[in-house]
C-alpha cells in the first residue's frame, strides 16, 4: 500500500505518487508475517491437491444452488451470531494493490505491495489451476451468517486503492479463467492519472464484479472524529453508490486498521461487513475485521498457495 500517495492524494499533488507507494509500518508487519509462513512451507504439496478451508457444495449443490440472497434480505433471527460467525472456518482473501513491473524507483518494502505483471498472471493461473472458485462478498456474507454452502476450494480476489492497473491488467486476466473480484476504490482518485474513471469503475460493477468503499483519500479510521465520517465515509459511498446503481454494502479498512469505536458507525450507514488484513479477528464482532493477506509481489505461485494454505 501507499501512504505517502494517500496523503499527496488529500492534497491533490498525485504526479510523484504513482511512481513510488511505500508501505507502512502496519502493513509492512502484515507482509512480514505473511512471507515468514510461506517461508517455512516452501516444501509444501502440490498446489492442485491441496485442500482448503469453507462448506464446500458437492457439484449437484453448485448445479442446484439458488442466487445468493443479498445481505438485506437475510432475516436477522437466521443469522448467526457473532460466536458461530468465528467458529466457522475461514475462506481464503487475497488483496492486490498495484499490478506493474518494478522500476529502481521502487523501495524494497513497496515491492511487497506492487507485483509485476508477469508474476500475478502467473498467480492468478495457479489459482485456476489449482482449482480455485473465486466467490463474491454476498456469497461469503451467507456462508458466515446462515452456512450456506460455497463452491469447492473457494477463494476471494480484491484489489484496494483504485489503480489503472487494476483495470488494464487484472481484469482481463481475470476474464481468461472467469474469474470475480471485489474493488475497494478510493474516490479521491477517481479520473486521475494512473488510477480508474469512473466509467471504468461501472464497467468492473456491470460486469459481475462488486465495488465497495475504501474512504475519500486513505485516512486511518482510527483516528476519525466528527466531520471525518461524512467526509471520508459518507460521501465516498453515495458517489459510488450513483456510478453503479447499487448499494455499497462492504468496506475495507485503509491500511487494514480498525478499531471497535469504527463498528456501529459503519453499521448505522448500511454496512453489513468490513475486511481487515492479516491480524487477528474481533471475535465480538467479526464480520467487521474479516481477514485478508496481502499478495506480494516476491511470492512466486507456489509461495503464494503455501501462504493460503497456512493463513486460513
Amino acid at each position: 500500500m501507499h501512504p505517502s500517495a494517500y496523503f499527496l492524494l488529500a492534497t491533490l499533488a498525485l504526479a510523484s505518487a504513482c511512481e513510488s507507494k511505500t508501505a507502512t509500518t502496519g502493513e509492512a508487519n502484515v507482509a512480514a508475517k505473511s512471507a515468514t509462513v510461506a517461508a517455512t512451507t516452501a516444501a509444501a504439496e502440490d498446489p492442485a491437491d491441496a485442500p482448503t478451508s469453507g462448506a464446500a457444495a458437492t457439484a449437484t449443490d453448485e448445479a442446484n444452488a439458488a442466487p445468493t440472497p443479498a445481505p438485506g434480505t437475510i432475516p436477522a433471527a437466521k443469522a448467526a451470531d457473532a460466536a458461530a460467525i468465528y467458529a466457522r472456518p475461514q475462506v481464503p482473501i487475497l488483496c492486490y494493490h498495484q499490478i506493474r513491473d518494478w522500476t529502481g524507483r521502487d523501495s524494497k518494502g513497496a515491492k511487497d505491495y506492487i507485483v509485476p505483471v508477469a508474476a500475478f498472471k502467473a498467480q492468478i493461473k495457479m489459482l485456476a489451476d489449482s482449482g480455485y472458485h473465486t466467490i463474491s462478498p454476498d456469497q461469503l456474507y451467507a456462508y458466515l451468517t446462515t452456512g450456506a454452502r460455497l463452491p469447492a476450494k473457494p477463494i476471494m480476489l480484491t484489489f484496494d486503492d483504485t489503480d489503472l492497473d487494476q483495470f488494464t491488467v487484472a481484469r482481463p486476466t481475470l476474464a481468461q479463467y472467469g474469474f470475480k473480484a471485489m474493488y475497494f476504490v478510493m474516490t479521491v482518485s477517481l479520473g486521475r492519472p494512473h488510477y480508474m474513471s469512473k466509467a471504468q469503475v461501472k464497467q468492473l460493477s456491470d460486469e459481475g464484479n462488486v465495488i465497495g468503499s475504501h474512504t475519500w483519500d486513505h485516512h486511518n479510521v482510527k483516528k476519525y472524529q466528527g466531520q471525518d465520517w461524512v467526509t471520508q465515509i459518507d460521501k465516498p459511498t453515495k458517489t459510488l453508490e450513483d456510478i453503479t446503481g447499487k448499494k455499497i454494502n462492504y468496506f475495507a479498512y485503509p491500511f487494514g486498521l480498525w478499531n471497535p469505536q469504527a463498528f456501529p458507525e459503519l453499521k448505522q450507514r448500511g454496512f453489513v461487513a468490513a475486511f481487515s488484513l492479516a491480524e487477528k479477528r474481533d471475535q465480538q464482532d467479526p464480520l467487521f475485521t474479516i481477514r485478508r493477506i496481502i499478495a506480494s509481489g516476491y511470492w512466486s505461485p507456489r509461495t503464494l498457495h503455501n501462504s493460503i494454505v497456512q493463513s486460513f
